[in-house]
């Protein structure tokens, strides 16, 4: 078997492992997440994402807050995305799963601290090993971002989806950011230097976004976006 059968052999059967990747091969890697993420995502019905810290405690307020969403949502036949890890992101996919609805997990493959949890349907879980075919998927697939407090991912993930709106690269879905005391110093210096100082977005771009401090202003302020659509469970 030449180099190139054993390089087309190893990505038909995924063993990335045994594939050693140039910056051309490696398109056909990147290729097939896309396919993979298309095929199981393009059967969802309506569904919102929930981001947050992976380090967020089972004892910590806001991993209750993303519970009482992921519950709340899905009462409404929304199904809920959230990156597959734990903390917040577990707190989502559990408030789903005890609901009877529908828990979607987009995991990333990282040398440490992200590992699926146990509250995802175990036929719609991915893993991807690239963030920005994981950023796709939550961004084509999601009716709406629901943000608790996270890190550099959290936030990664939350300008993201306002910049893609805010340019008209994709259609306006609501984005709420669930706690006024973690978000409200960030919205400040948004408004009063970005805004009022150096006049680097337009007045309107806060409008972008909601900050609430409870779960049920968060799916509240979903569910009114879309009253006007009809919406099936998902699924």
């Amino acid at each position: 078997m030449t180099s190139e059968e054993k390089i087309r052999s190893a990505f038909a059967n995924k063993d990335w492992q045994e594939i050693k990747v140039t910056d051309s091969w490696q398109i056909f890697k990147i290729m097939a997440e896309f396919v993979d993420g298309f095929e199981k995502l393009a059967k969802i019905g309506p569904c919102v994402s929930i981001f947050g810290s992976a380090r967020t405690a089972e004892t910590n307020p806001y991993y209750q807050i993303a519970v009482e969403c992921g519950r709340l949502l899905t009462e409404r036949g929304y199904g809920v995305i959230t990156g597959g890890g734990p903390g917040i992101m577990e707190a989502g996919n559990k408030g789903a799963h005890m609901n009877g609805g529908k828990s979607v997990g987009l995991n990333i493959d990282l040398p440490f601290e992200q590992f699926h949890n146990k509250y995802i349907d175990h036929n719609k879980l991915l893993e991807f090993d690239y963030f920005f075919v994981r950023k796709v998927m939550f961004m084509k697939y999601s009716q709406g971002f629901v943000v608790l407090p996270g890190g550099m991912g959290t936030m990664d993930e939350l300008f993201e989806a306002i910049t893609l709106i805010q340019t008209g690269k994709i259609a306006r879905f609501p984005i709420v950011l669930v706690g006024t005391a973690y978000w409200g110093g960030l919205v400040d210096w948004i408004k009063t230097h970005m805004l009022e100082k150096e006049h680097n977005i337009h007045a309107e771009d806060l409008n972008l976004f909601r900050l609430v401090d409870t779960a049920e202003d968060a799916a509240e302020h979903i569910f009114r976006f879309y009253d006007k659509y009809v919406l099936k469970p998902n699924f």
